[in-house]
């Protein structure tokens, strides 16, 4: 983490632009909290990735919500391709004062540096390869950047600087690092799977619990505690056990996946303010 941060602030001089990669289904929670300050009054886009995966209207309040903030945002998939087609002429609107300038002093046509930055299983990656190309092609390292650091030409006279996606020492709430955990940007391997799958359960029922009938089969279920509901998907799905017991762990697996596959439908955990 300390790596990472030092590796962004000494490239932020290099750069004019910041692109951060945030889950559209918690672009909150799938936001660094210390982004802001390291980048200081750099512009920033923020790109909402996976929106084919997240609830459209909600989709559309978070780039209200941006937008009230002085920030420009776009929900993107990065698999895809999907409204990653806006991206670069939005990169030369917001910097078009940058461009005006370096027309003015001569330099025409020099490239504008972009800092791609964002948490583990946000997407950077598939963002960086689809603006790249198949071809990935490789700029030279620039003068006092890092040389760990990875540029890249998306033509048009832009170059993106690839970062090393790292989340933050301590989570001040306890369901941003839930919210974490279910998208799958913390590992799976330091964290009990029933217990999340329960945590999903009660955020669900809250919300979604329609998605939990079309998607299970269930239904009159909201009264029941969350281990209930998970035991109703179970037998559901006939994950059981010697002498007919649930099978807790695969069921809590199942659903995680399940729910990170957009099989349960296009869903949004959190909202603007």
């Amino acid at each position: 983490m300390a790596k990472t941060r030092r590796l962004i602030k000494e490239s932020l001089p290099f750069v004019d632009l910041v692109t951060e990669i945030v889950d559209a289904r918690i672009p909150m929670s799938s936001s660094n909290p210390e982004l802001g300050e390291m980048i200081g009054n750099k512009p920033r886009i923020v790109l909402l990735n996976k929106c084919d995966v997240a609830d459209e209207k909600a989709t559309a309040r978070w780039i209200e919500y941006y937008k009230s903030k002085g920030m420009f945002a776009i929900p993107v998939d990065c698999r895809s391709g999907k409204g990653l087609n806006a991206y670069l002429p939005l990169v030369r609107q917001v910097l078009k004062d940058k461009i005006q300038r370096n027309t003015e002093k001569g330099m025409v046509g020099k490239p504008l540096r972009v800092m791609v930055v964002g948490i583990p299983n946000t997407g950077k990656s598939s963002f960086i390869n689809k603006m790249a190309g198949r071809n990935r092609a490789k700029v030279a390292d620039k003068p006092g950047v890092t040389r760990s650091n990875s540029w890249f030409a998306v033509g048009s006279g832009i170059e993106l600087l690839d970062t090393p996606g790292v989340l933050w020492p301590k989570f001040e709430d306890k369901s941003v690092g839930d919210k974490l955990a279910f998208i799958g940007s913390v590992k799976d391997e330091i964290l009990d799977s029933e217990t999340l799958a329960l945590r999903l359960i009660n955020v669900l029922k809250n919300g979604y619990s329609d998605r939990i009938s079309e998607r299970f089969k269930i239904s009159g279920f909201e009264d029941n505690e969350d281990y209930e509901i998970l035991e109703m998907i179970g037998r559901k799905r006939g994950m059981l056990i010697s002498g007919g017991e649930i099978d807790y762990e695969r069921v809590s697996v199942m659903l995680l996946d399940e729910y990170r596959g957009g099989k349960l439908g296009r869903l949004t955990l959190e909202f603007p303010e």
